[in-house]
């Protein structure tokens, strides 16, 4: 309580006079009395947003439609200005290598259920040729190398060097030992039993137990391919029929679902440089126009599987021929500067 002591004027005679003011009292004066403060919004374009505030507050449901809010849009910000996409021309290969192999006639079901499946080992001998995966390792795109250094410091992060170290470890020696059970499936020709196999791959056995039904007339199992031309090599998992089509398979492991084929990455290149490799290598008197790429889970969850017919095994083909020529190309910078 504050006690404020003033005089009035009445007739000519001063009468003294005292008043009773509480806080609230003082703040509302010294509210009122204060000089205003600039008000933010005051220098704002009321006419222009009026009908941007009317049907805001008049609706509870939008009856706008996106002309209407992109009208809006430019009225408020101004029109959009669109940035030129950057025009890319196709590559295409210097030098179209044949995918098939002119000299061999397409094989029949009949041919091909004829004799054991072929397993051919890798002898390199005096000459070096590149592999599959060393080419394709050497050839990744800026965003692919982009994204798997990103996975890679994530993993880390989580789980710090040893730990990321101990996890591709574990990966590794799981896809060998699926791979080794796998073979003595398709070795032994009895496709829907599942020999005594490590409890790890067991799940990934049982995600293609539904994919090996539709598997027959084994070709090549683990087997080496080498381009004649081209000299590159690599080892395909699998040359047999799906369905009653003569395929190159590739298995593969994953922890995460693949159930398109953009999902596997470089995959259908592989087995198309596969596929155009045994074409071209004396050991094997067929041709495999087709691809399969199959793809296990460690839970048990159904496989996918990825069929490459021939129009599609041709585009690939192309893909694996720049990805050829730039690995080369590489080399031949690295020598000069040597």
């Amino acid at each position: 309580m504050f006690i404020f002591s003033r005089v009035l004027l009445v007739g000519g005679i001063i009468v003294p006079q005292s008043t009773s003011l509480t806080v609230c009292h003082i703040s509302a004066f010294h509210y009122l009395t204060s000089p205003r403060r600039n008000n933010p919004y005051s220098a704002v374009d009321r006419e222009r947003y009026t009908s941007l505030v009317k049907s805001v507050m008049s609706f509870k449901v939008s009856y706008q439609t996106p002309e209407t809010l992109q009208a809006e849009d430019d009225q408020v910000y101004g029109p959009v200005v669109k940035a030129p996409m950057p025009s890319r021309a196709a590559r295409t290969p210097k030098i179209i290598h044949p995918f098939l192999n002119s000299e061999r006639s397409p094989e029949t079901e009949e041919d091909s259920e004829s004799g054991l499946p072929v397993r051919i080992a890798l002898n390199r001998g005096g000459s070096f040729a590149p592999s599959v995966t060393r080419i394709l390792q050497q050839t990744l795109s800026p965003e692919q190398i982009f994204y798997l250094e990103r996975w890679k410091r994530r993993m880390i992060a989580e789980h710090g060097e040893e730990g990321f170290k101990e996890y591709s470890q574990t990966i590794f020696r799981q896809g060998n030992l699926f791979h080794s059970a796998l073979e003595k499936i398709l070795e032994n020709r009895s496709l829907s039993e599942t020999p005594d196999s490590a409890p790890e791959v067991q799940g990934y056995l049982r995600s293609i137990s539904h994919i090996l039904e539709d598997v027959r007339a084994v070709r090549a199992i683990e087997s080496t391919v080498q381009h004649a031309t081209l000299n590159y090599l690599g080892i395909v998992d699998c040359v047999a029929r799906y369905r009653g089509v003569l395929c190159v398979i590739d298995w593969k492991t994953s922890e995460k679902p693949k159930p398109f084929l953009s999902n596997t990455y470089d995959n259908p290149v592989q087995v198309a440089a596969y596929a155009g490799a045994l074409n071209n290598d004396g050991n094997y008197n067929y041709q495999v126009e087709n691809g399969l790429i199959v793809v296990a889970y460690k839970d048990g969850t159904p496989a996918h599987a990825h069929r490459i017919n021939s129009d599609m095994m041709s585009e690939y083909w192309k893909a694996w021929l720049l990805r050829f020529e730039d690995y080369n190309e590489q080399r031949s910078s690295s020598s000069e500067k040597r």
